[in-house]
């Protein structure tokens, strides 16, 4: 088995495992700690995603992701889990101001992060841009399905590609994007039926982000996998811990121990220098 505790993952190892028919493990992080967390634990990829917006800063939708914070935190996730598979999520401050901004994005991902692609959102019309980045050496994720940075209400998150037709044209967009060049596709949010006929219809990877299990990757927010997002995570997700409850009740002895001059106790304090 491939596991990041044994190996740098590169994008070669991940066409193997798809080849091998042994899907890959990939989750957010934000920060040093989870990142090295993760890598340790063996997970394959990790993403600097734009979910950031919501789980970290607390805003209602992916679109105030800025780059420059997500570029600094992405060097912190570099830095924590230097053998995984790591990509860099477009923010949507950048797919809006053009070509030109999203190659320079993605070429300082790639230089100053030691990102190993770059992830967008794309629209039919992306062929061009996902081809510009090829073109620039620069491995390219194309995101399909439930694109988040077109939602900007919560109750505008919902399934992608439920109908035969809908399916089809699905199938068209995953094949421009892979002829265009994209190393690899997300889906999200979409069934079954539908992670299939791309799978089947495409030579590269194809990540599920709550697609079924045909997809040869999976990912999902760490924030919600741990029980510590503040809103309700979405029903693909398999929340293992409940560290928000966790996290409460250390705090609230804390505040309990300050009140009640428990803490700081002896093993709290500093001792004088003994005299010579």
């Amino acid at each position: 088995m491939i596991s990041t505790a044994d190996a740098r993952i590169d994008l070669d190892a991940l066409r193997r495992m798809k080849a091998q028919g042994r899907p890959f493990a990939m989750l957010t992080a934000y920060d040093y700690p989870t990142a090295a967390a993760a890598q340790a634990a063996g997970v394959h990829a990790l993403l600097i995603g734009d979910s950031l917006a919501c789980v970290v800063l607390g805003r209602d939708n992916t679109r105030g992701a800025p780059f420059e914070l997500m570029l600094a935190l992405a060097e912190a996730v570099r830095r924590g889990a230097p053998r995984a598979y790591f990509v860099g999520d477009m923010p949507y401050e950048r797919m809006v101001a053009g070509a030109d901004a999203v190659v320079d994005a993605a070429g300082r991902f790639r230089d100053e992060a030691g990102c190993d692609a770059v992830k967008i959102e794309v629209a039919p019309e992306h062929d061009d841009l996902v081809l510009r980045l090829t073109r620039a050496g620069i491995e390219t994720i194309a995101h399909l399905g439930l694109r988040p940075q077109t939602v900007t209400t919560p109750d505008g998150y919902r399934a992608q590609a439920r109908d035969p037709a809908s399916i089809c044209a699905l199938v068209d967009h995953a094949r421009r994007m892979v002829d265009a060049g994209a190393a690899m596709l997300l889906l999200e949010a979409v069934p079954g039926e539908a992670s299939r006929a791309v799978v089947d219809a495409v030579e590269a990877p194809v990540i599920g982000c709550g697609a079924g299990p045909a997809c040869d990757g999976h990912v999902v927010v760490t924030h919600d996998l741990l029980g510590i997002s503040a809103g309700r995570p979405p029903r693909f997700v398999p929340v293992l811990a409940n560290l928000r409850e966790t996290t409460e009740h250390a705090m609230r002895t804390y505040v309990a121990d300050v009140a009640a001059r428990r803490y700081p106790a002896a093993e709290h304090v500093y001792g004088m220098r003994k005299a010579p």
